[in-house]
């Protein structure tokens, strides 16, 4: 049976942001729709910042009923990788609207709660199972399509119904059914086991990326960088710990004790 008449498990984040490495979770869905109907699974976090009214606007949920009603995004961040690496582990596929987003952001709130990466739990060497992303697919499959490629312009174009667009639950439903209605119209993309089409995607995303650049900097941007990773972009280093003293020596002051400036002044003076 091809991949897209099995189950399958859709994944959304709503966030405090547009920059992966920087935005934390607001709320996130885990869909899984299979012969028995569709399984949700939800969760409201505690971001630990404030979510911009721009964000609120987008996903309604604001800073307060967050603090009030989310739980702590270190657990949510845990819960959300151990569903998915559960997922994989069954041998069901997760399918992500903009997989690169929601992965990587994933990824770092996994680092910055001092959490195992989804490499960690079991996938050491691709760092995810088997993904389906069918922002990347539809792009690779029908690249010269005008207009825009948001989920919203993705569902009117594959017939896909999306009544709540920006809520998790929602999004995570309508990646499933793009997914589905993409491999429908698209036999080569059907035919294809799901690690074989997650291989494809890393390609077709690379070559989006090169493109991509490469228009950019025709427009004028000569230090344009579209990062051509797929599904997971790579974290930065994780900042070096300073170095212990050595034995019997006792630390030094710091230069704001023994200037007599406030911390985060500049030492030097004006």
């Amino acid at each position: 049976m091809a991949w897209h008449a099995e189950p399958l498990v859709g994944f959304d984040l709503e966030t405090t942001g547009t920059e992966p490495l920087e935005a934390r979770i607001v709320t996130a869905a885990i869909v899984e729709v299979g012969p028995r109907g569709v399984a949700r699974r939800t969760w409201l976090a505690d971001p630990g910042v404030r979510i911009p009214p721009q964000a609120s606007a987008i996903h309604g949920i604001s800073s307060e009923r967050a603090a009030a009603e989310g739980r702590p995004a270190r657990e949510v961040a845990d819960e959300i990788a151990e569903a998915l690496t559960g997922c994989w582990r069954r041998g069901v596929p997760v399918v992500a609207y903009n997989a690169a987003f929601d992965l990587t952001l994933l990824s770092a709130e996994l680092r910055r709660h001092g959490l195992p990466s989804l490499a960690e739990r079991g996938y050491a060497t691709a760092g995810t199972g088997p993904v389906i992303d069918p922002y990347t697919i539809d792009r690779a499959v029908d690249r010269y399509r005008k207009g825009k490629r948001t989920l919203e312009a993705v569902c009117a174009e594959y017939g896909i119904r999306l009544d709540d667009a920006h809520e998790a639950g929602a999004d995570a439903l309508a990646a499933v059914r793009v997914a589905r209605a993409i491999a429908g119209r698209h036999k080569a993309v059907a035919a294809l086991t799901p690690a074989e089409l997650h291989e494809r995607q890393i390609h077709w995303y690379a070559q989006w990326a090169s493109d991509f650049q490469r228009f950019l900097r025709r427009k004028g941007d000569a230090g344009a960088v579209v990062d051509p990773s797929w599904p997971l972009r790579a974290l930065p280093p994780s900042p070096a710990a300073p170095p212990l003293p050595e034995p019997g020596l006792r630390p030094g002051p710091r230069v704001s004790d023994s200037a007599g400036l406030r911390p985060g002044a500049p030492a030097g003076g004006v």
